[in-house]
């Protein structure tokens, strides 16, 4: 029977070629759209390199202190996070690192754009790099305020060219030398918490990293045994927050979370404001957006394919053929439509994102169609000729036999 439907469907695709041609082209077009916004939401959300505990792990990214009519936000200092963070019992590990900064270098007359932050060592510990060379600085370099840096891949290529070992040549960056140590794989900018050119040493720093106020430029990883402990671990850091001392007379209010990587991630900057729920509501608007104009359209040419067919239909209720039957046969002739669309769909994408790809429009991002981004796309398919097949199916299902003979 399905043999059967495939092969009037494919008669049917043929007979109305612009038709179909505009079928599919709307089909393709809204699902390439769509997977390569998928492929970007499970760059980003999905990969896990180089933070490979973030099953275990909680992050700390903002501090806001609030008062009447006054709201101050923004990252924490390195004082916080090293002294009131080190008095918690759950956490194993605590990392913490610096948002990247820029500056310029030269090498042989050639600017090169450097982003660098700061770390200290459990940060290496806490986060699982590749190194194609070397290591990371460890705790006695960072106390003893070595002049000592791990670097990108891209960075290595910039600045050494074609060297093939670089650990032990030194690199200058915002006007110092910086005895390289290792050098790992490129993290994409997208993953803000763990991107840069450069990793230093906090105690390199140029800012007084010793400043006990609470809010400042660094964040901070809480790492513990195991998932199990990660809800403790987020009350206890909650319970310490609730007891520091207010910084001012101007605020009343001080909040400071440790969440999972994507509730961090979305952050808003506001209290009041949820960055997972803006996110979803915008994500959700996007999808229906784009969804919902094709759909109409695919819907309109589904019935006026199904009125030039009401002599089919009218013979085919005559000789007995039931309505349920005949729901059943269009429905499965829009999913085949659907799924070439999808087809066609998947080839541009793959084509778009290496066009992505090779433009570098966002550092380091590497966007690939893999299988979860594929199962999405073939669930999107399935949906979409669903959406645009029952209403004209239901319409033909009422089609009186006598009517549809005399439409002919």
């Amino acid at each position: 029977m399905l043999k059967n439907y495939f092969k009037i469907a494919i008669a049917v695709l043929r007979r109305r070629k612009f038709f179909t041609v505009i079928s599919l082209f709307g089909i393709s077009f809204t699902l390439t759209i769509l997977l390569v916004l998928t492929a970007f939401i499970d760059k980003v959300a999905g990969d896990n390199y180089p933070d490979r505990k973030r099953d275990r792990s909680l992050y700390i990214t903002r501090m806001e202190e609030d008062g009447p009519g006054n709201m101050s936000s923004s990252a924490l200092s390195f004082y916080f996070l090293n002294h009131y963070t080190s008095s918690l019992k759950i956490p194993v590990k605590i990392g913490i690192s610096s948002g990247f900064n820029g500056t310029n270098t030269y090498v042989n007359n050639k600017k090169i754009a450097v982003n660098y932050k700061y770390t200290n060592a459990d940060y290496w510990d806490i986060l699982e790099y590749d190194f194609t060379e070397g290591k990371a600085f460890n705790k006695q370099q960072v106390d003893n305020a070595e002049k000592v840096a791990v670097i990108s891949t891209d960075m290595k290529i910039a600045y050494f060219g074609d060297e093939s070992s670089v650990v032990g040549k030194y690199i200058e960056a915002d006007n110092v030398k910086y005895r390289v140590t290792g050098v790992v794989k490129n993290v994409p900018i997208t993953s803000y918490t763990t991107y840069s050119d450069i990793y230093l040493p906090y105690t390199v720093s140029k800012t007084d990293y010793n400043d006990k106020g609470y809010r400042g430029g660094y964040t901070g990883i809480l790492l513990a045994n195991s998932k199990s402990e990660l809800t403790k671990m987020h009350d206890e850091y909650e319970q310490m927050v609730q007891k520091l001392p207010m910084e001012s007379k101007d605020f009343d209010h001080i909040y400071s979370h440790a969440d999972p990587y994507i509730t961090s991630y979305l952050d808003t900057g506001n209290e009041n404001q949820s960055g997972v729920v803006y996110a979803l509501t915008a994500i959700a608007i996007f999808v229906l957006l784009v969804m919902l104009l094709p759909t109409i359209n695919l819907v309109n040419i589904n019935v006026t394919r199904i009125m030039e067919r009401s002599s089919e239909i009218g013979v085919r209720k005559a000789f007995g053929a039931s309505s349920k039957t005949l729901v059943y046969q269009f429905i499965i002739e829009n999913l085949i439509l659907t799924i070439l669309g999808g087809l066609i769909g998947v080839v541009l994408s793959i084509v778009i994102l290496q066009v992505i790809n090779g433009a570098n429009l966002i550092a380091n991002l590497e966007l690939s169609l893999n299988f979860t981004v594929l199962l999405i796309g073939l669930l999107i398919c399935l949906v979409f000729g669903l959406l645009s097949g029952v209403y004209p199916a239901w319409r033909m299902s009422k089609l009186n036999v006598v009517d549809a003979l005399k439409a002919q």
